[in-house]
């Protein structure tokens, strides 16, 4: 049977706390204004193994580009091979388990997939999507069933037309019917699908060692735990307190953190309701602790800062008006350059010299410490540590998060880059602090992202 191979998470930097939306216990975690649902895909599928991926699919319900392929651009910053078959998906947030199980299919069919499934939850101020909603990426790599640290061992799924939750092209809110009504449709189908994905795998509901429930309104699958005698400790924390829900990123998003912890023989059943329901139960391999990526769902989430203003997280997403810089319109990123040098401006490949070893940021064809010429070999950086040589404030370039902290980094092993820093707090910059670089959204020109990668302490 397919299984799950690796598989990273990303949560932001940036909290609001649901006091500063006007009330409420807790918070949700919020995209920097430089982030958007590809570049914490980006981030997200850094931890996992990619070695062996020859299938790319995306999904999310905010797409940077309504007609573009946005997992090209994701394809590009994690450097897979151009001969990948990409796919992407949405419109409504049960397609990210859905994804998952297209996944399962595909390593089925002997191929290895790479599922990324990412969201920035926008909701209207003052409304229940807006406190309750949260800001995440996951992704998992899917395979064959001797390399898998968690398998397929069951799945069901329902499709039903019935309005409840929606959004128009080019509006920026989702609309939802009254709670109730999608409950009564959508309760019965959950606790069916459910069912039907047990005994498809022949799983008892006493066997299960976790349960994830994930649904656009939590009443849609809240008698699924009687309706299966499960027990309270038997069902997932919904990270509903210090994350919300990360739209089709959230089933994913438990599924890792349950992963995160799981013991081999553990059984999980993962249920996703909205339009319908999917369903699927994994049993974990003894293969779980070597799979594990480097960063926890928790390190994520307890590597945060929640002091942002709400006025502030509203201009990030472009709901408050305010004046703009005064400043010439920014340029729209042209694409004969960009094309030319897609290694280095989304891989982050830079060169070393094959003489005397000195590395390059941007890559070079001169070495300027031995005078070789076209000696030059190219190298990642991406995931190369580096450190604070120096920096400066800039008071006076426009950013939605004053001041730009610009640095000079170093980076290990050899090679320097002038860049931004990123989620940091301008206060406890210091030189020598370590740093990692993060794939961001510089800005957008004339209807173009313009992505690169910036600096940030290590999370």
């Amino acid at each position: 049977m397919p299984g799950i191979t690796s598989y990273g998470a990303y949560v932001p930097y940036y909290r609001l706390t649901r006091k500063a939306m006007g009330g409420g216990k807790g918070e949700r975690a919020i995209a920097s204004f430089d982030e958007d649902a590809v570049s914490m895909a980006v981030e997200a599928s850094r931890d996992a193994d990619l070695s062996a991926v020859d299938t790319l699919l995306f999904a999310t319900t905010s797409p940077p580009y309504a007609e573009k392929l946005n997992a090209a651009a994701i394809a590009a910053a994690l450097s897979l091979p151009s001969s990948i078959r990409s796919t992407e998906i949405g419109s409504s947030s049960r397609m990210g388990l859905g994804a998952l199980l297209m996944g399962a299919d595909a390593a089925a069919a002997g191929r290895h997939a790479l599922v990324c499934v990412s969201d920035v939850v926008v909701g209207a101020p003052s409304g229940s999507r807006e406190k309750g909603g949260g800001d995440a990426a996951v992704a998992f790599v899917t395979g064959p069933d001797d390399e898998a640290i968690a398998r397929f061992v069951g799945q069901a799924s329902a499709t039903t037309e019935l309005l409840d939750v929606w959004r128009l092209p080019g509006e920026k809110f989702a609309n939802q019917w009254e709670e109730r009504f999608g409950a009564e449709i959508l309760g019965p189908i959950s606790n069916d699908t459910a069912k039907r994905a047990l005994e498809d795998a022949g799983v008892q509901p006493s066997d299960l060692a976790a349960v994830v429930l994930d649904a656009t309104n939590k009443r849609d699958v809240a008698g699924i735990p009687r309706a299966l005698g499960l027990q309270k400790e038997q069902l997932a924390d919904m990270l509903e307190a210090n994350v919300g829900r990360t739209g089709a990123a959230h089933a994913g998003l438990v599924l890792a953190r349950v992963l995160d912890s799981a013991s081999p023989g553990d059984k999980i059943l993962v249920v996703s309701t909205c339009d319908g329901c999917d369903a699927a139960v994994l049993e974990v391999t003894d293969k779980i602790t070597a799979g594990r990526p480097k960063r926890s769902v928790d390190r994520w989430i307890a590597s945060a800062r929640n002091d942002i203003p709400y006025n502030t997280y509203l201009k990030w997403r472009e709901i408050l008006p305010f004046e703009p810089p005064r400043r010439p319109d920014l340029d729209r990123p042209a694409a004969p350059p960009m094309q030319r040098n897609q290694h280095w401006k989304y891989g982050f490949y830079g060169s070393r010299c094959t003489e005397c070893q000195s590395g390059y940021l941007p890559p070079q064809q001169v070495c300027l410490t031995c005078g070789s010429v076209n000696k030059m070999q190219e190298e990642a950086f991406a995931d190369v540590p580096c450190k604070i040589k120096t920096y400066t404030f800039d008071h006076l370039a426009y950013t939605l998060q004053p001041p730009v902290v610009s640095t000079v980094v170093d980076f290990q092993g050899g090679g320097r880059l002038t860049c931004e820093m990123a989620d940091v707090d301008p206060a406890s910059v210091k030189i020598g602090d370590q740093l990692e670089m993060t794939f961001r959204r510089l800005y957008t020109g004339s209807g173009v992202h313009n992505y690169f990668w910036k600096a940030r302490p290590q999370r």
